[in-house]
């Protein structure tokens, strides 16, 4: 029996080692990881650049406290500001973690304002962290079931929709800013429309509201550029990173822009591990192998590749709702729920993952190769056309 808490549909296996974009079980057997942790492994398993910043940090100092200087997370903290091209930076150690500043962020913002309750725009079929505050921001009742009394503060829209938006600034005062993932990821990678964070970004102006994009899924080159918002010509005033940010080792980063990053004040916010030297080390690894090896274009070109790859063999394939994606976040729909083919792929050696029940998603580390995409799409296509074949 298991002393764990029964808080995970775990899988039947047990991995042991990786190189790459492979990983090994306990019995040998290797695996092509189409999943990379989702989405955090970015760099793959074992990256030598990662590994001996992880060990040479680990040999000095692993973690003081952030009552103290701490050279490394400035370094970092400078990094990130200028890659994003954004002011501050919170450092702390998970997407939720992230989220969850943001949102304190935001209320602070607006109570210095004078708005007694303000409240943040959130969008349905969003995913944000699993604290109470940010599963309550998630768009899906199913994080939310039996957690209630729920945080107040939220007003809920469907997401690519600006008019509900503009809706909601006619009759509502207290708003004070908009919280977003520029590709939804776990409700099913959806892709807005190319002109939605502008017009966020335009109604947020007008209004003077926060527009804040959770990037925790979607940054470090998960699209095919550091920060999906670099894409759409327009920057946030507050953005949630995390997963990619240290390919493992747990860090999260809350960035801010002009007057958001003067809103917190020492006492405000904290986190006991966040941005430790150790994870610090980390990040800073990967944003160099990000940069160095130009991860965030091989993301665009191997992404479109395998979405190629998958249109052509799926072509025609009834029950194939639609191939869609950015970069390396890819997303396969179905006309019906298809998680059992997380366990048919991993009987063939291929992680996969299936969300909003009737997507399959793909993650691949951005390190993958064209050869190893193609395997991805000569073993997933047929199982998916075997899937539907038979449902």
């Amino acid at each position: 029996m298991s002393h764990l808490m029964n808080t995970y549909a775990r899988l039947p296996v047990a991995f042991t080692r990786g190189e790459g974009v492979w990983l090994w079980d306990e019995q040998g057997k290797r695996y092509l990881d189409a999943v990379a942790g989702v989405a955090v492994n970015g760099l793959g398993h074992a990256h030598p650049k990662l590994a001996q910043a992880i060990c040479e940090q680990a040999k000095t100092l692993i973690h003081t406290s952030n009552l103290y200087q701490i050279p490394k997370q400035e370094q970092l903290g400078t990094k990130l500001a200028q890659l994003a091209g954004m002011d501050k930076v919170f450092l702390c150690n998970s997407g939720a973690e992230a989220n969850e500043a943001a949102i304190k962020l935001a209320r602070l913002y607006g109570h210095n304002k004078g708005i007694d309750s303000p409240a943040i725009i959130v969008m349905e079929k969003s995913f944000h962290g699993r604290t109470m505050a940010t599963l309550t921001a998630t768009g899906n009742r199913k994080v939310q079931a039996g957690f209630e009394p729920l945080v107040s503060g939220f007003v809920r829209v469907p997401y690519n929709d600006i008019a509900s938006i503009k809706l909601i600034a006619e009759h509502n005062q207290s708003v004070v800013a908009i919280l977003v993932e520029p590709v939804q990821g776990e409700g099913g990678i959806q892709i807005p429309l190319p002109a939605y964070l502008q017009e966020l970004r335009r109604i947020c102006d007008s209004h003077g509201w926060l527009l804040m994009l959770d990037e925790v899924q979607t940054g470090i080159g998960r699209t095919g550029s550091m920060f999906a918002f670099q894409q759409t010509g327009i920057i946030p005033d507050v953005m949630a990173l995390a997963k990619g940010l240290g390919s493992g080792v747990p860090i999260g980063a809350c960035l801010a822009k002009g007057a958001a990053a003067e809103v917190f004040k020492p006492g405000n916010h904290g986190s006991t591990f966040g941005g430790n030297p150790l994870a610090c080390a980390a990040a800073l690894a990967t944003l160099e192998a990000v940069e160095e090896q130009n991860l965030c274009q091989q993301a665009a070109e191997i992404g479109a590749f395998i979405r190629d790859g998958l249109s052509n063999q799926l072509a025609g394939t009834a029950g194939v709702v639609q191939i869609r994606g950015a970069g390396l976040m890819i997303g396969v729909e179905l006309d019906r729920p298809c998680g059992d083919l997380v366990k048919l792929a991993l009987a063939q050696g291929l992680i996969i993952n299936v969300t909003a029940d009737s997507v399959v998603r793909l993650l691949p580390p951005l390190v993958m190769k064209r050869d190893e995409a193609q395997q991805v799409v000569d073993m997933l296509a047929p199982l998916i056309k075997d899937f539907l074949a038979q449902k």
